[in-house]
């Protein structure tokens, strides 16, 4: 019996997934547990593994497709099983199965790296899949000059994207008779109606030898890097942005930092960082100022009885800041334990996105790579950040003599719109004097 295999929804806030990779062709046996395809979401990626054995009969989604959660994606069941009644409005399962007919085929195109012979019109009409030939009918995309990246050489929407963001495109007048590739002389290089009567290009041989390594190249955005790009921009043209820098002696946080070290293991403690005090000091301190723990939704403030912590992690996609709920409620081991398995399954990309969302402030700390001094951006519709920098050594009189110190700075960016100079600065403070007794804090 044939059976869907639907995009799985990650987490209450995902509405969609983009493919990135498919396992399996059509056609291909498929054993249970075998992974199908991959995705991910605009954090987190994913492996889609078969729930039973059988042949891959129809795929309705290729690679770059941004697919609906509970959508089916493809078919596995018996060879010869009629598979048109699971796919999506708008889709078409045929043209998936011909994906896996012999190379023979006349549909399918061949590219190289440097193709002999180009494609024609009629051969690039069986190998590309509905979106993409929807896309390319909607803005007279110049398919011949199409590099296909989906299986089995078939065009895909990310290739006709590919072709129109490099101007690659073919005038009304001239799509009915173009059917080589040409250069075309219209603006952006558009193919008109007159570049199909001119003379043919000089033999390759007489053309002088083009450079043998390329000046530049152009790489598509990565889906999280756009979705910080878009975040960072509406961050910083809607808020009235204002960071605010002081200091701590971090004199005894660094030696309660030691003793842990060498103590923790025989308490059963977690292995409690710097980064950790700062955490546990962020959740006891903001709850006193309740426009620094809320959001901003245009006209009306959103006021939290519980801080969720957000804490920006760098990892190999880009800036995630994953959250830890109702900190306030934890101690400091606690918050130890919770913050490390948010950062490492936000740096191995397998986090849930519902750990991605609902963050009251946000933690960024670049002390570890020397920074004295950043401005960092606030995560919207949040309304301050904090930034923690590295520790380096200051003077301070101490009975009347100079005495050197372990300093460390604080860097507090918040929206002046609900929060005034004079509002972070006792932030700054009172979250520095609680760090420089940490001991006291922690006896509360």
């Amino acid at each position: 019996m044939a059976t869907p295999i639907i995009m799985p929804r990650q987490g209450q806030s995902v509405e969609s997934c983009i493919i990135t990779a498919w396992n399996k062709k059509v056609g291909d046996s498929v054993e249970k547990g075998e992974i199908l395809f991959s995705y991910e979401t605009d954090k987190s990626s994913f492996d889609e593994p078969a729930p039973e054995a059988g042949v891959l009969l129809a795929i309705f989604h290729e690679e770059g497709d941004d697919v609906p959660c509970l959508e089916n994606v493809c078919v596995i069941g018996n060879a010869g099983e009629d598979v048109s009644a699971f796919a999506p409005a708008g889709e078409d399962a045929a043209p998936a199965a011909e994906a896996a007919a012999p190379a023979a085929a006349p549909a399918e195109v061949k590219v190289e790296a440097e193709a002999a012979a180009p494609a024609t019109a009629t051969e690039i009409s069986g190998a590309i899949s509905p979106r993409a030939k929807a896309l390319a009918a909607k803005t007279g995309a110049d398919l011949l000059k199409a590099t296909p990246t989906g299986p089995n050489g078939r065009i895909i929407e990310r290739d006709v994207q590919s072709l129109l963001d490099r101007g690659l495109t073919v005038s009304g007048a001239a799509s009915a008779g173009y059917t080589a590739p040409v250069d075309g002389s219209g603006i952006n290089g558009k193919v008109m109606l007159s570049d199909l009567n001119a003379p043919a290009a000089a033999p390759a041989a007489a053309v002088a030898a083009a450079p043998t390594e390329a000046e530049y190249e152009d790489v598509k955005l990565p889906n999280i890097r756009k979705i910080i790009t878009k975040t960072m921009v509406e961050s910083l043209s809607t808020m009235a942005q204002l960071t605010f820098t002081s200091s701590f002696d971090a004199t005894k946080m660094l030696a309660y930092r030691k003793s842990l070290k060498t103590g923790s293991e025989k308490l059963g403690l977690a292995n409690i960082t710097i980064n950790d005090m700062i955490l546990f000091a962020v959740s006891r301190v903001i709850l006193k100022y309740r426009n620094a723990n809320a959001h901003m939704l245009g006209d009306t403030m959103r006021y939290f009885n519980t801080v969720n912590l957000g804490i920006a992690v760098d990892t190999e996609r880009g800036l995630m800041v994953p959250t830890v709920f109702h900190a306030e409620k934890m101690t400091l081991n606690q918050i130890s334990k919770e913050a490390k398995s948010v950062i490492t399954a936000a740096q191995s990309g397998t986090i849930n996105p519902d750990l991605l969302r609902g963050a009251t402030v946000t933690v960024s700390n670049l002390g570890s790579m020397g920074i004295e001094s950043f401005t960092p951006i606030i995560n919207p519709p949040q309304t301050c950040i904090l930034g923690v920098d590295c520790v380096t050594t200051r003077m301070k009189e101490v009975d009347g003599e100079y005495v050197p110190y372990p300093a460390m700075g604080l860097s507090l960016t918040v929206d002046h719109r609900v929060l005034d100079g004079a509002d972070a600065a006792r932030i700054l403070k009172d979250i520095g004097f609680a760090l420089e007794n940490i001991d006291l804090l922690l006896a509360k």
